[in-house]
């Protein structure tokens, strides 16, 4: 009885000392003396932070696995998703061209009211090396709000909502215009105007924020800046439509993207991709420019070895970043989001925000500091 009793008593040791032992990698962190971090967590409830870790795990057949360390997650504490609304546009664009024959990423088109051709690649392009608003304008005209909405949520990425554009005088008109596929056998395709669903007002917490805003003329209203009718794309979705980028063959058919290998692999080159190698002046266009983990703070060249696939959004004071990160010389390798608020004054829509001041040195130090807990 008393061998059974010790046995018990050293077990319980154990699982204690295990459990101190592998204390959350992400509380650690978040744990920081370092004061960029430190300075936002003492104020973590009105910066609105939420987080998401994910630890790659191979074993020894190479199978992925994933387990996600969290931070204050929660799909109906609403944030403004900023440019993120951008990434799922862009692969959607993908997954429609491809039900189009005689087609592929390079393929042109020409959207109603423009003489211009555009180029499906470039656009995409433009999306991730810069975060450029007009090109997924461009691209939305295409798929049409109907469409995401739908694909999204039959792929298991909910909550979610599209309901305006991000450029245009105006962005949430329901009505997409028509587009021209120029075909690779010299036939075009059009795609009539649609009217799509109008969005239904969200209901979540936090929707109603700071204490007033900057209406058009520069006026200012002493009241919340209201985003019922505007995106939503809590983190969760955000950080799984990641992970069906990336290791699609993690989920079942029917939650994957519709997208061709190599079209895939234009997707992971162009997250990755830095602005200097798709054209855009070094100088304005540095390499932390869209890169907020780890370099967002610094004008500093990213090191060959380091890859990030990400998408970046900053807009009303909010700023996030979902991304993958890969070291391959140093065996780094983990997914991390986080959505960070930083409006001091309360006021939206006024353009003084603190996102060098706090954002930044928040969210590099963050991806730095799990990126030196990987290093191996």
């Amino acid at each position: 009885m008393n061998q059974i009793k010790n046995l018990l008593i050293v077990l319980t040791i154990l699982l204690l000392y295990n459990c101190g032992a592998k204390k959350d990698i992400l509380q650690k962190t978040l744990a920081s003396k370092n004061p960029n971090i430190k300075r936002v967590m003492d104020m973590a409830v009105p910066h609105e932070i939420q987080i998401i870790y994910t630890e790659i795990l191979r074993n020894k057949n190479g199978k992925v696995s994933f387990k996600d360390h969290i931070y204050n997650l929660n799909a109906t504490n609403y944030f403004y998703p900023a440019s993120t609304i951008k990434f799922p546009i862009a692969v959607l664009a993908l997954e429609k061209l491809n039900t189009i024959e005689n087609t592929s990423i390079n393929t042109e088109y020409k959207i109603e009211g423009n003489d211009s051709k555009l180029k499906f690649s470039e656009e995409i392009s433009k999306v991730f090396a810069v975060s450029d608003n007009e090109a997924s304008t461009n691209l939305l005209e295409f798929i049409g709000f109907d469409y995401i909405n739908q694909k999204m949520e039959q792929k298991g990425l909910s909550p979610f909502r599209l309901s305006h554009r991000l450029s245009g005088a105006d962005s949430s008109n329901p009505l997409v215009k028509s587009t021209t596929i120029y075909k690779e056998d010299n036939t075009t395709e059009i795609f009539p105007s649609k009217v799509n669903q109008q969005p239904m007002n969200l209901k979540l917490n936090g929707l109603q924020k700071g204490s007033g805003y900057l209406a058009a003329g520069g006026k200012l209203i002493n009241e919340p800046f209201d985003f019922s009718k505007r995106n939503y794309y809590p983190l969760e979705t955000l950080h799984n439509t990641l992970k069906r980028i990336v290791f699609p063959e993690n989920f079942k058919e029917s939650e994957r993207f519709k997208i061709t290998e190599k079209d895939r692999e234009f997707i992971l080159f162009s997250m990755q991709n830095l602005p200097k190698n798709a054209g855009y002046d070094p100088i304005e266009y540095y390499d932390g420019y869209c890169k907020f983990f780890m370099f967002g703070d610094t004008k500093k060249n990213i090191p060959l070895t380091v890859k990030i696939y990400n998408k970046v959004g900053n807009a009303y004071g909010t700023m996030i970043d979902c991304a993958y990160i890969v070291d391959t010389e140093n065996k780094v390798e983990f997914m991390l989001s986080a959505t960070i608020l930083a409006n001091k004054n309360g006021i939206y829509n006024d353009n003084i925000y603190e996102y060098d001041e706090i954002s930044l040195p928040f969210l590099a130090e963050l991806g730095r500091q799990l990126y030196l807990k990987n290093k191996k």
